[in-house]
């Protein structure tokens, strides 16, 4: 029913003994195959195999600025090195990387620091995520920053990419695009440099709308972090689950959205972290609890 990029992600991708079988067969099929890793599993014969199977990017997660930050993150000793080195084994073979961060309270202040490292590290593109308290994340909702903290940062994210020569991108962090709009010159869209930064079409919370995540049993949901059951592809095509689901329905009429989310010039934009709003309140469609903006602060709109 379309040509999607398809997201090979985990867990730890890697460990799945067919997985370059599967990245192969939706090379064929004329789909954008990209690959989720923790990057210590990649050596030199990975790093191949990646490349003859089609996969076109991975990305390596890396959620500290050094060893000892990175690795208490993860809680695994030399989860670090371990990364750095598969991101030189792919280097080496010519394969496409870019580097996600979970933005905690534990690396915040590290923040800049981490972004000097992907660029020296040579990776395409940084994507950042702003922690989503949910599944294993439950774990970690105590390291979950403030709304503040979260505007903060994102103000400065912006701030980067209109000057950076890689593409950035705030992933679970709709509150983004809310930014570049309030920053752009009046009259103007925000139009973003050549070289991968966003089109003016991306928009904040996708899950539902031009995103999915189809887990390992099958079942259909807007997001990784949004575990609604929209459907089993092991059961019903999955362009009638996508197009008939009542859950993706709701998700794109923003007349349906609640609270400030609901009344707020930059629905459309931003639509908040629908995953957030369900661990918060049980309502996926309440209003994103981690913004401090009042709608019709700024008199325009969309």
């Amino acid at each position: 029913m379309s040509q999607p990029v398809i997201i090979l992600t985990g867990g730890e991708p890697l460990l799945r003994p067919d997985i370059f079988d599967i990245a192969a067969y939706g090379t064929r099929k004329g789909l954008r195959m990209v690959m989720a890793t923790n990057g210590t599993l990649v050596d030199q014969a990975v790093a191949r195999k990646m490349m003859e199977s089609g996969i076109q990017r991975v990305s390596v997660s890396i959620d500290g600025q050094d060893a000892e930050s990175h690795d208490a993150f993860r809680n695994e000793a030399g989860a670090f090195a371990g990364a750095m080195r598969g991101i030189e084994a792919m280097k080496s073979a010519g394969m496409e990387f870019q580097i996600n961060t979970t933005i905690t309270t534990a690396n915040l202040r590290q923040i800049k620091a981490i972004h000097d490292l992907v660029l020296r590290v040579g990776a395409a593109a940084h994507h950042i995520f702003l922690l989503v308290p949910t599944g294993r994340g439950k774990d970690l909702a105590q390291q979950a920053i403030t709304a503040a903290d979260y505007e903060e940062t994102l103000h400065w994210f912006y701030r980067e990419s209109l000057t950076c020569e890689i593409q950035l991108k705030a992933t679970c962090a709709p509150h983004y695009f809310r930014i570049m709009h309030q920053n752009k010159p009046k009259g103007q869209k925000p139009v973003q440099k050549a070289g991968g930064h966003f089109h003016e079409s991306t928009r904040g919370c996708l899950g539902g709308i031009s995103f999915c995540f189809i887990s390992h049993v099958g079942q259909v949901q807007p997001c990784g972090y949004l575990e609604l059951d929209c459907g089993n592809i092991r059961k019903q095509g999955f362009g009638e689950i996508w197009e008939t689901s009542e859950v993706f329905r709701n998700l794109r009429d923003y007349g349906r959205y609640k609270g400030k989310c609901g009344r707020c010039e930059f629905i459309k934009v931003c639509g908040g972290c629908r995953a957030r709003a369900y661990e918060a309140t049980g309502d996926y469609l309440a209003e994103e609890p981690l913004c401090l903006y009042e709608p019709g602060a700024l008199k325009t709109g969309f």
